[in-house]
């Protein structure tokens, strides 16, 4: 059975999970806007793990759709950018 494209965007950011990382300025903006105190992007992995988490491609960026929150990640350098709370 061939996979959809959402499965197989989710299964490039899970090969490349060691890539994934965000910037200074985005642990910040990542804490501030989900309200955790955790790491973020230990906290985004394991979103992006989790069996009910989406992830589609637009342009540039993965968006990782998962328990009321979407998480950005560019495609080529694997940073996240940032993560928001569905209202």
């Amino acid at each position: 059975m061939q996979k959809s494209g959402d499965e197989m965007h989710k299964e490039i950011l899970i090969e490349n999970i060691d890539k994934i990382h965000t910037t200074e300025m985005g642990v910040g903006r990542i804490q501030k806007n989900l309200e955790i105190i955790e790491e973020p992007v230990s906290y985004c992995i394991s979103k992006l793990k989790q069996e009910n988490s989406e992830v589609v491609k637009k342009g540039k960026n993965y968006y990782v759709n998962v328990d009321d929150c979407i998480i950005t990640i560019n495609s080529s350098s694997f940073t996240i950018i940032t993560a928001h709370k569905v209202k």
